[in-house]
């Protein structure tokens, strides 16, 4: 390689460095773009009742701190009432799955117990492993400083792009050459309208599977029925994964009252899937760009494990906007005109 190459190589290789470096900065930037988006859609709603874009900007920031200041002063305080009464039942079902564990080791033949012999310390595990993510927990509550600073650069990028879209669309543009800056004009649109169609489905499931994890959960006589709720409507956020996870929660407190309570939770919770998957996804997945649950599910994991919460938060978005990059640009721009090319 020549020196020249060299350097380019060299400068690139310094690139990809700061750019891993301020990793979390770009993802915020990116979930900035994303509400930006979002918001941007419902401020052309407002525009078409001749509305003008600067009273519409007023109107949906009011709409959305209506929103946030609902939320934290109407369920928050009962979330916090009942994470309360959930750091003390916890215990009280850890030591119960503890006593059944010893009285099934004790039903057990010694046959059966030589092949499932590291049952004794299942709930012994779980408890090391509760206990790791409350220490996880509260080292997140200790950087709430940096949460605060993130949620307020977040807000602030968002209404700065909400405040004059184009101008920013036009200097990303720019970016590409002259001849492909239309073609760009048209995938960012594709993009935008994916993005809306999969937000716009999302909360919609969100807002079903919580309802109906409440109702469930207060019929079967579940403690702290909202927290539970809350907690499966997010955890329909993220794709597979979530959904699993959501029902370890109440099934665990339901076994202080009784079994039978955690068993009917585990169905409850089969049956809202089976509801989602059959009825709900179908629905709203005409307005969704389709995805591969493979592909979703790695997703989650790969970006989680390079980027944290925020990236499992964000992996559906930015896995919607590089499928559509790479159909566009990498298979019917550049593959697809490989030979045509080459000619």
């Amino acid at each position: 390689m020549r020196f020249g190459q060299w350097i380019g190589l060299f400068i690139v290789a310094i690139s990809f460095y700061i750019l891993w470096q301020i990793r979390q900065i770009l993802l915020i930037v990116f979930a900035s773009i994303v509400l930006a988006t979002i918001l941007n859609r419902f401020l052309i709603l407002l525009q078409r009742f001749r509305i003008k874009r600067s009273i519409a900007i007023l109107i949906t920031l009011s709409i959305l701190l209506l929103i946030i200041f609902s939320f934290f002063f109407i369920i928050v305080p009962q979330l916090i009432e009942q994470l309360q009464q959930l750091g003390t039942i916890i215990p009280i079902a850890l030591d119960r799955l503890r006593l059944w564990n010893d009285w099934f080791l004790k039903v057990l033949p010694d046959d059966v117990l030589d092949n499932i012999r590291n049952f004794r310390y299942l709930t012994q595990d779980f408890q090391t492993w509760l206990n790791r993510l409350l220490n996880n927990f509260l080292f997140l509550v200790t950087r709430s400083l940096n949460i605060a600073l993130g949620l307020l650069l977040f807000l602030a990028l968002t209404i700065m792009l909400m405040a004059d879209p184009q101008k920013y669309r036009r200097g990303f543009i720019l970016l590409f050459p002259a001849f492909y800056r239309q073609r760009m004009n048209v995938i960012l649109n594709k993009c935008a309208v994916s993005l809306n169609g999969w937000i716009r489905g999302t909360l919609l499931t969100m807002l079903l599977i919580s309802i109906l994890s409440y109702i469930g959960l207060s019929i079967l006589g579940v403690p702290l029925p909202l927290v539970n709720a809350i907690l499966a409507g997010f955890l329909e956020f993220i794709p597979n994964v979530g959904p699993t996870l959501s029902v370890i929660p109440p099934a665990l407190l339901a076994v202080v009252d009784a079994p039978w309570k955690a068993v009917a939770v585990v169905v409850l919770y089969f049956i809202i899937q089976q509801v989602e998957s059959l009825i709900i996804l179908p629905w709203v997945m005409k307005t969704q760009v389709s995805l591969l649950p493979a592909v979703t599910l790695l997703s989650v994991v790969i970006f989680g494990a390079f980027f944290g919460f925020l990236g499992v938060f964000l992996a559906v978005p930015l896995v919607i906007v590089l499928q559509i990059l790479i159909q566009e640009i990498l298979v019917k721009d550049i593959l697809n005109n490989w030979n045509i090319d080459r000619d």
